[in-house]
């Protein structure tokens, strides 16, 4: 059915803007070479043809949002099962090595030594 609904959706709106195309601006619109309608009634037809169209746009556009709105019924992302905050895992810290870590000063250049002792953790209480 939401599919039936959303295809009908589709073809209103690529008619609908089919047909304002089709409607005359102030510079002139693609229907003012004439035809074998006057300019006024092709004027009013179009008019009527755009709001038929722009309705039955929006009439879509509800079903489709009331389609939505039956799917998801009492579906919440809160009530959903496996939501609860994970176990707390113990937290060590990540020391990095000597090779990580920025020379001692900026102005020698030096990276220090490879065989450094990485940081030891800060103790605790």
């Amino acid at each position: 059915m939401e599919n039936v609904i959303l295809t009908v959706h589709l073809i209103l709106a690529l008619m609908l803007i089919g047909v304002v195309l089709l409607q005359r601006s102030e510079g002139g619109g693609l229907l003012s070479g004439g035809g074998a309608m006057s300019a006024r009634g092709a004027a009013n037809a179009l008019t009527k043809l755009t709001w038929a169209l722009a309705v039955a746009f929006i009439a879509t556009s509800i079903a489709l949002t009331l389609v939505a709105a039956q799917k998801s019924e009492g579906i919440s992302v809160v009530d959903q099962p496996g939501t609860e905050a994970p176990a707390e895992a113990p937290v060590t810290p990540i020391v990095p090595t000597g090779d990580l870590l920025p020379p001692a000063s900026a102005g020698d250049g030096q990276a220090p030594a490879a065989d450094d002792a990485p940081l030891a953790p800060p103790p605790a209480n």
